[in-house]
């Protein structure tokens, strides 16, 4: 576990290099989001993260973060006990199974990787339940490699996802979401980013009910191209955090 010094360093080199991305770009630095992903990081890490002034998280595991969630609730608008003036918020990042829809909802504040109608659609039944309104992003596959998970965006439940999403009222849909392939050329990378701008901008104009506002794209080795090729949000864990260590099962 990093130490809070050592964070504090790693912060302050992750921000110059993001002002220089932005500096490239012809960006303001205020258009981005950063991210910290905290997935496989206990708690107490996190929470020096907050400390740091960071206050946007994204967790990969439903069953993971449910481990963390206590020791974070002080920290969070939706704890109970919640006492901080600027909380945190922890979106799921990852991969989501339908049956773990209920489970999610509880415990994120949002949702980033909506990759189908089906998963819409449960997440939209889960959160109605609560009373409340649940920001999601369609994360959309650009990439070859089977591991991505995704939506294609040239499915028959792409255009029926975009056409439905209206219709779920306790859904916000908020922008697009999507994951480079690893160890490619640098001009594959911009033309993944680039790709999914084009998408935003199709799927806007189509469907002008929908606020797909979020580029969600660029990690630790590529937020820079992300940035160039107009993301809003970057998600970066290792070069904050450090080298990440497997997920044992417990906190």
């Amino acid at each position: 576990m990093k130490t809070m010094a050592a964070l504090a360093e790693n912060l302050e080199r992750l921000e110059k290099a993001i002002a220089a991305a932005c500096k490239q770009a012809g960006r303001a630095r205020s258009e981005i989001e950063l991210m910290a992903v905290s997935k496989t990081y206990p708690a107490a890490t996190v929470l020096e993260a907050a400390g740091l002034g960071l206050k946007l998280f994204g967790e990969s595991r439903v069953q993971e973060f449910a481990a963390k969630a206590e020791a974070l609730a002080g920290l969070r608008a939706m704890g109970s006990n919640a006492a901080a003036d600027e909380p945190i918020v922890v979106h799921l990042i990852g991969h989501l199974q339908s049956n773990k829809a209920n489970r999610a909802v509880e415990l994120f504040d949002a949702v980033d990787s909506v990759d189908s109608l089906r998963l819409a659609e449960r997440l939209n039944e889960a959160v109605g339940k609560l009373g409340k309104r649940l920001p999601v992003l369609i994360e959309v596959k650009l990439s070859t490699e089977e591991s991505k998970a995704g939506l294609d965006p040239e499915s028959p439940e792409a255009g029926e996802l975009l056409e439905r999403l209206p219709g779920l009222e306790h859904l916000q849909t908020r922008g697009l979401m999507t994951i480079a392939p690893w160890g490619v050329a640098e001009e594959v990378t911009r033309g993944c980013f680039r790709s999914l701008r084009t998408w935003r901008d199709r799927w806007a104009a189509a469907h002008p009910k929908l606020e797909l506002d979020v580029l969600s794209m660029g990690m630790s080795g590529d937020f820079a191209l992300a940035i160039q090729e107009g993301a809003t949000r970057i998600r970066v864990g290792t070069a904050l955090f450090g080298k990440r260590q497997p997920w044992t099962g417990a906190e």
